[in-house]
């Protein structure tokens, strides 16, 4: 008997002392932190930083967009899932939020929304931070490794009965010529540098 239950507290151990992820590091090699401002510096021979752009002629559309300069972009900072964990993890869900914006939405969290005209999902502003579950599904994202840095995937984790067709983040030029943050199977590639 003892060794039965010996052993089955050996298993539960075992089970729930399975090893965090990988933390994500900036440039400094220092842990990412939660609500924390953060620049994006694009890898792979592109440069400027990410920013909202409103994208309607007539109503309010809040998109997530590339600088064809070399603009730094508007910093952002990241919630994870668990407001608790000071440290952010690979393969997390977390919340994307800029610290600032001129955009017409009252929310800087982005999110995944259909985009009609582009015809493909795209990475907007507008989402809630927090609140994990169904009704804010479009708003968290997972930061993975690349070989030379890291990428965004769409992937959430927050609802285990629904159905989430995972991607990439990476870039794609629209009709108007902006190189705009979409779900794609070509991941954009880049490092964190702290701002705060």
């Amino acid at each position: 008997m003892k060794t039965v239950i010996l052993f089955s507290l050996a298993f539960i151990f075992a089970v729930n002392s399975a090893p965090a992820p990988a933390p994500v590091l900036d440039t400094q090699g220092y842990y990412l932190r939660p609500w924390r401002g953060y620049i994006l510096i694009p890898l792979e021979g592109l440069f400027g930083g990410p920013y909202v752009r409103d994208l309607g002629k007539k109503s309010c559309v809040p998109g997530v967009v590339l600088s064809y300069n070399d603009n730094d972009g508007i910093p952002m900072t990241f919630a994870p899932v668990n407001p608790k964990k000071d440290v952010i993890r690979l393969s997390t869900d977390v919340n994307i939020k800029f610290s600032h914006s001129d955009s017409c939405s009252e929310s800087n969290v982005w999110r995944v929304k259909y985009d009609k005209g582009m015809k493909q999902y795209a990475v907007m502003v507008g989402g809630v931070e927090g609140n994990p579950g169904p009704e804010t599904l479009d708003n968290w994202f997972k930061i993975e490794k690349t070989n030379d840095g890291y990428k965004f995937v769409y992937c959430p984790s927050v609802c285990s009965y629904c159905n989430v067709t995972c991607s990439d983040v990476g870039i794609v030029e629209d009709k108007e010529g902006l190189r705009r943050f979409t779900l794609s199977d070509k991941p954009l590639s880049f490092v964190f540098f702290r701002t705060y």
